[in-house]
């Protein structure tokens, strides 16, 4: 064999052998990675069940208002919880990738399950009994409400299509940075990861938003079917030499060098062995009461990151408030370009993406090596995410002077207590905040995903990447929270934004911001990473 005749040529002593063998199964792992040869295949299939994904969730607050008669504040409402569960869903995907199957099984799995959705989804779009009767906007008071029967048919294709979301978008991600292990390369893939969801999610945004609005919600949700089908327990006998577990094996019995370290201490108890968890044979292991040491260091790993991870909450919040909101602004503004074409409310969204998947393209290309040229270093993932973090700020004030004009659009021609009216102002005004903020995520979240791929153990990869849509799953959860307190504490958000105040509540944002800066610059001062391997 070739393994062999590269150990017997080496192995003049026991040290040399094990140094030879160490190297030779790490040439063997880099191999089992496709790298690049793979890239194209993840990058399709990320393509396909984005658009897929993005079809049937770009326009909901849309579907929800127009078709089933739902309240525009109501409908906002619903529409976070539901894109909350769709990035809450990825962290069980992921955990069932690392713990049970392999995330290639995984994502094919979900992605039948995300196709039945949007098969009900299509059903429900194109079958007049699973909707009540069609109600202009203006008189939402009159509206037939949806019956229970419709309701339980809507929730339903909703939650199978979160559930297969959640169990293929960021599970993919994994498998497609596993091709690779150098971690530059790494980041690169997450980088080209992120321009092509950014990418599918805009033409979802545009050209199947635009069928759903003009052609018909049928034949949208259809071209979405299509694209998816492409201890603390110790014992008062214990010596005062702690005898901790290290597991069982030769991998075991190379890692008893290596104590547990000090910091957050009380977490080694969980390794430490006591009678209680010998077995009748006289080894121990026990899943449930007995962790190994490396089990506990992993624990330790990921409570060290917490703090940095939880600053990208209070981003994840009020960009899931701006994107609701804007919707809103939208349908009361002069949406068209020309005499004959208007842009679809839900479709301004896709200003954020495009904006992001461009400016990640040139800070692939070009800022990151024009800064490695000047500084000799390259720009870290806690640099990228602080940058992250002052561009939203300025993207929420932004969208606080945008909607102050509105505003006083709407005063200078006495529309206040006209639903349903035009504003005689142009929608494309919100493209300079919506732009502004895709910059900023374009900084934020692949930072934010690079890190955590990079410090979270290598048993919990496939948990690491879902970790932001996490942050997006607790923002959208908490958008919804924050919104009704607004509306329950001010007159800031009535039904007929017109008579409200929006500039308020981006107001509100630019302060979380900057209070949440503050926060993360302190995490980040006290964060030391725990991979060697990182570039600094």
């Amino acid at each position: 064999m070739e393994v062999e005749g590269k150990l017997s040529i080496h192995s003049t002593s026991k040290e040399e052998k094990g140094e030879v063998i160490h190297k030779v199964c790490d040439e063997n792992e880099d191999s089992q990675g496709g790298s690049w040869t793979t890239f194209p295949f993840v990058i399709a299939t990320v393509l396909g069940l984005t658009v897929a994904a993005g079809g049937w969730g770009a326009n909901l607050i849309v579907f929800l208002i127009t078709k089933f008669n739902v309240k525009t504040i109501t409908a906002t409402k619903i529409n976070n919880i539901i894109l909350g569960t769709n990035n809450l869903f990825p962290i069980a995907g992921d955990f069932i990738a690392d713990s049970f199957f392999t995330t290639f099984s995984v994502v094919g799995a979900f992605s039948f399950i995300s196709l039945l959705g949007v098969i009900m989804l299509t059903l429900i779009a194109t079958i007049p009994s699973l909707r009540p009767s069609p109600c202009p906007i203006g008189s939402l008071i009159t509206c037939q409400a949806p019956s229970k029967l419709q309701y339980s048919a809507l929730y339903v294709a909703l939650s199978l299509a979160s559930l297969g979301l959640g169990g293929t978008r960021f599970t993919i991600a994994t498998m497609g940075a596993d091709q690779f292990n150098n971690p530059t390369d790494q980041g690169v893939f997450f980088n080209w990861y992120f321009v092509a969801f950014y990418m599918a999610t805009v033409f979802s945004g545009t050209a199947i938003v635009y069928i759903q609005d003009n052609v018909g919600w049928g034949l949208g949700f259809g071209i979405c079917c299509i694209a998816n089908v492409r201890k603390r327990k110790m014992s008062s006998r214990t010596s005062t030499e702690p005898d901790y577990y290290y597991g069982a094996g030769a991998n075991a019995n190379a890692m008893t060098d290596n104590p547990p370290t000090t910091s957050l201490s009380f977490l080694n108890c969980a390794a430490l062995k006591i009678e209680d968890d010998k077995q009748f044979e006289g080894s121990y292991g026990n899943p449930w009461g007995l962790c190994t040491v490396e089990e506990v260091e992993d624990l330790k790993t990921v409570i060290k990151i917490m703090p940095l991870w939880s600053t990208g909450i209070f981003v994840s919040t009020p960009i899931a408030i701006i994107c609701s909101l804007t919707i809103l602004q939208a349908l009361t503004m002069d949406r068209h370009l020309g005499p004959h074409f208007e842009i679809p409310a839900a479709t301004f969204l896709v200003f954020t993406l495009f904006s992001t998947a461009i400016c990640i393209f040139i800070i692939d290309r070009f800022i990151l090596l024009k800064y490695k040229n000047l500084t000799g270093q390259t720009l870290t993932s806690i640099q990228r995410i602080g940058i992250g973090h002052i561009i939203n700020i300025m993207s929420f004030a932004g969208a606080a002077l945008v909607e102050r004009r509105r505003l006083g659009v709407v005063r200078a021609h006495s529309l206040m207590n006209q639903p349903g009216s035009e504003v005689p102002m142009s929608a494309l005004w919100l493209v300079a905040p919506l732009s502004v903020l895709g910059l900023a995520e374009s900084f934020h979240f692949p930072g934010q995903v690079s890190l955590c791929y990079q410090e979270f153990p290598k048993s919990l990869r496939s948990t690491s990447t879902a970790m932001i849509s996490l942050l997006l799953g607790i923002g959208y959860y908490l958008c919804t929270a924050v919104t009704d307190l607004v509306d329950k504490t001010t007159n800031w958000l009535p039904d007929d934004i017109n008579q409200g105040r929006l500039d308020n509540v981006y107001w509100m944002l630019v302060v979380i911001g900057v209070v949440n800066f503050g926060y993360y610059m302190t995490c980040a001062k006290v964060f030391v990473s725990q991979n060697q391997n990182v570039v600094k």
